[in-house]
Formats: structure tokens, C-alpha cells, sequence
């Protein structure tokens, strides 16, 4: 189920991290082992994700494949008008320039950019792939909700999420959802201990 903070009183954004996963925990290539496994039931639930959220929040490297692949596509749904509409963040030092519509590039501190840009008014903020953008905002509890779409395949290789994060930190599970094709959808929320910057 996905909820969006303009269902409640929160006062400020949502980050939202979104990832395809293996079994193992590889996030790396997805293309390459998850369309096995696509369903309607996935399409409905990512359409929501994105109608849900007001902004990308992304690194270089999933920036310029998802540049790549999206703006000359077009779809009944509106799904892919609404990813080249979507204002997008993309964390980089060494990106000159940001071609996709509606991009800006963060080139400072990643740490209090986003930390202004959840102080924002609208729609909660996603980050898809992105893997060392994750553990940089997971070290400094700017996640506020992980869904993680986990897909009953062994990859054995890869990088995996959370695979650089720097210290412990304890989830817990809010929601789960799975489909037929066999992926589970784990949503968690960092600890409020954690999120905190307490010990647990």
C-alpha cells in the first residue's frame, strides 16, 4: 500500500528509497533478472509509487541510465509523462550537465541540500537504484521509509544495497505486500531510535 505525506500532518517530505532486489540482496543490473518476473500487479503498485511522489532524488549513475531510457517514451498510462515531468535531483561532483527535463544537479553538501529539500512543501521525495546516495543518506537517518521489491531470484554477483553502510541499524516492518509472481514487497521504516540518532 503506498501513502503519500499529503494523507497526513507530517511536517516535511517523506524520502522514500525504492529498490528491485534479489534474494541475496543484489541491486545491481536489475534489467537483467527482474523482468522475469513483471505483473500487473507490480505495474499497478509503481504507477502508484510514482503518482504518489513529488520528486526524484537520484546518483550520477542511475541519473543517466534513467535519462537514457525515459524521455522519448510515452505510454496510455501517463506513467512515463510523469517520470520526464517529475522534478529531479541527481547527486554528483563531476556531472556538468543535466539534459533530462526538469533536472537539477546537487554538487554540494548532499547532506544539507537534502535535508532543505525535505523541509519543502509537496509530495514525498523517491530515490530509486542509487546505491552509495542510500548509504550516505541512511548514515544521516534522512530515510524515512524503505520499500524494498524482492525477487525470488539468486544472483549470486552484484553490488548489493546497504553493502557500504557505515554502522547498524535496526528496520521496523510496516507493510508487506506480495504478488503472484512471487515478489514481496518489505516496506520498513528505520527504528525511532535510530531515526533519532540514538541507541537502540
Amino acid at each position: 500500500m503506498i501513502n503519500s505525506n499529503t494523507d497526513n500532518e507530517s511536517p516535511q517530505r517523506n524520502l522514500i528509497v525504492s529498490e528491485f532486489l534479489t534474494l541475496d540482496g543484489v541491486m545491481e543490473a536489475p534489467e537483467e533478472w527482474s523482468f522475469a518476473f513483471f505483473s500487473e500487479e507490480q505495474q499497478e503498485y509503481k504507477h502508484d509509487e510514482l503518482f504518489a511522489s513529488g520528486a526524484f532524488l537520484l546518483g550520477r549513475t542511475t541519473y543517466e541510465t534513467f535519462a537514457t531510457a525515459w524521455p522519448d517514451r510515452t505510454d496510455e498510462t501517463g506513467f512515463a509523462d510523469r517520470m520526464n515531468s517529475l522534478p529531479k535531483y541527481v547527486v554528483s561532483t563531476n556531472l556538468e550537465e543535466a539534459e533530462w527535463n526538469n533536472s537539477t544537479i546537487i554538487d554540494g553538501d548532499v547532506v544539507e541540500e537534502v535535508a532543505a529539500l525535505k523541509q519543502e512543501d509537496g509530495k514525498d521525495i523517491l530515490v530509486n537504484g542509487s546505491g552509495e546516495l542510500v548509504n550516505t543518506l541512511m548514515e544521516h537517518d534522512l530515510v524515512d521509509e524503505y520499500r524494498l521489491m524482492v525477487h525470488p531470484v539468486v544472483q549470486s554477483s552484484g553490488k548489493r544495497l546497504f553493502e557500504n553502510a557505515n554502522e547498524s541499524t535496526t528496520m521496523n516492518l510496516v507493510d508487506t505486500e506480495a504478488f503472484s509472481s512471487g515478489v514481496v514487497v518489505l516496506t520498513y521504516e528505520p527504528a525511532e531510535e535510530d531515526h533519532l540518532g540514538e541507541e537502540v
